[in-house]
């Protein structure tokens, strides 16, 4: 059997399906841990296809388990499908326009078309073992709440991935490439401080001011910055500021902080001098202070079985092919969504990426060629729950280019690409990928235990969940 005719004959069969269902996601813009309605999509678009579908995996109302197969080597396709706060945008449209409606949240980070590519992924793979008559099981995971609430984190933690021998995921971006870099583990903590109040002029002695708790610690935090490894991130914004009252001394105050560094346990580790902070602080101001931790995720662990094969399969399918017309609006919405100054920025750092070639993507900004596979890359200093997948089954995933060159994610622009025909080029294309490297592995099984192997020599066989088992998923926020 041509393995690369047959995946690429099934999704085009399946074409209308694929886009409608990523298109209709594009329309819910449901935030994370509320995606009721694509979750009931997904249900039902996935039991008519054939797999059995469990729902309400692991206490997550909107996530999902969809199963085709038996036996080994099992494949795990990870899908995202929530949206973004505020982003809410006019699909294909090349000026901020939000969507009418009451729905101001939109696909800034294009999960409508992760989702709905790594579906394709699961159908095409399904075919081919229903064709092929092999043993194997096909999973798709619907997996909620990538930006907020770190549902594969807790999936990973509670064994939800237990038994899976490999598993691909992708991302929509503005490149063709298989992800190399690992990226940065990260916890979410809440600080609290509690004081005493007081007339500020009158009676100042009386009071304790969680307030200048909360500023001490940022005094003492930014002092540490200095005195931590330089791939290392601290961040934080003031959730409460005790009140608007100058007069009154501020007896409650709390700071919402991010600490990320390349691997969980130096994120450990920085946590612990930041929690030291926290408590000097309190003691500075006779306060108290107590802390919470959120949510966390580890870093990425590219396997580098996993990501051979892919490339290899990236390879032999190619690029997406894109015509006049997506190149037509791929020039506006380079030049036109964008001011004079940061399109002049945009240039600079193609240049010095692309050097000659830039002046090409300059009259054609679609990036239409694949990026060769390295293992040199800096860390990306993002962060992902993938991270926490990748340290319980080899895991790979990979970016097409759905996007112009040069779109940020988490932007309204990159909102407007995601009912595009370019987009869903790409997102046709990253669902053959990922399903002709899977049948690569049906066909071969030795393939995942070497790239089990490989996990468990760069992990020792451990995994230390950022999240504690008491800490569920955050459902009413």
């Amino acid at each position: 059997m041509d393995n690369k005719k047959f995946v690429m004959d099934a999704v085009d069969r399946h074409r209308d399906l694929i886009v409608d269902v990523s298109d209709q996601i594009f329309g819910f813009a449901e935030t994370g841990f509320h995606e009721f309605k694509t979750a009931k999509l997904y249900e039902q678009v996935l039991k008519e296809q054939g797999f059995d579908v469990q729902m309400d995996i692991d206490g997550m109302p909107t996530a999902f388990k969809a199963v085709y197969g038996k036996g080994h080597p099992v494949i795990a396709f990870l899908a995202e499908y929530d949206a973004l706060p505020e982003l809410s945008q006019k699909g294909g449209c090349t000026e901020r326009v939000p969507v009418e409606g009451e729905n101001p949240d939109g696909h800034g980070c294009g999960h409508n078309l992760l989702g709905a590519g790594t579906f394709a992924a699961a159908l095409a793979a399904k075919e081919y073992l229903k064709e092929s008559g092999k043993e194997g099981t096909v999973i798709l995971f619907g997996c909620p709440s990538e930006e907020k609430g770190n549902s594969k984190t807790l999936m990973a933690r509670d064994g939800v991935f237990d038994g899976v021998d490999v598993a691909f995921t992708w991302h929509p971006a503005d490149l063709n490439v298989v992800v190399t870099a690992s990226t940065l583990a990260n916890v979410s903590v809440f600080f609290r401080f509690k004081g005493v109040t007081s007339h500020a002029a009158a009676a100042p002695d009386k009071g304790r001011s969680a307030l200048d708790a909360a500023e001490l610690m940022s005094v003492g935090v930014n002092y540490l910055r200095e005195h931590i490894i330089s791939d290392a991130r601290v961040h934080y914004a003031y959730r409460d500021v005790g009140g608007i009252a100058p007069n009154v001394v501020q007896g409650h105050s709390c700071v919402h902080y991010f600490v990320r560094a390349p691997k969980s346990y130096q994120v450990q580790e920085i946590l612990k001098r930041v929690i030291d902070v926290a408590e000097g602080a309190a003691k500075m101001t006779g306060t108290e202070m107590s802390y919470e931790l959120y949510a966390g995720l580890s870093d990425f662990i590219p396997n580098h079985v996993v990501s051979e094969v892919l490339q290899d399969a990236f390879d032999e399918i190619g690029a997406p092919v894109y015509d006049d017309k997506d190149y037509e609006l791929a020039r506006k919405f380079f030049y036109d969504s964008y001011s004079e100054d940061e399109v002049e920025a945009k240039k600079a750092a193609m240049k010095k990426r692309y050097g000659a070639a830039a002046e090409v993507l300059f009259e054609k900004p679609i990036h239409s060629s694949i990026i060769p596979l390295r293992w040199d890359l800096p860390i990306q200093y993002g962060s992902s729950d993938v991270g926490d997948a990748s340290y319980v089954m080899p895991t790979a995933w990979l970016s097409t280019a759905t996007a112009t060159i040069g779109t940020p994610s988490h932007t309204w622009q990159m909102t407007a690409h995601g009912t595009t025909e370019m987009a869903h080029k790409a997102m046709l294309r990253a669902g053959e990928v990922l399903a002709l490297a899977a049948t690569k592995f049906i066909d071969d099984p030795s393939l995942a235990e070497k790239a089990k192997e490989e996990l468990k020599e760069e992990t020792g066989g451990k995994y230390e969940c950022p999240i504690p088992k008491e800490i569920g998923p955050r459902l009413d926020e």
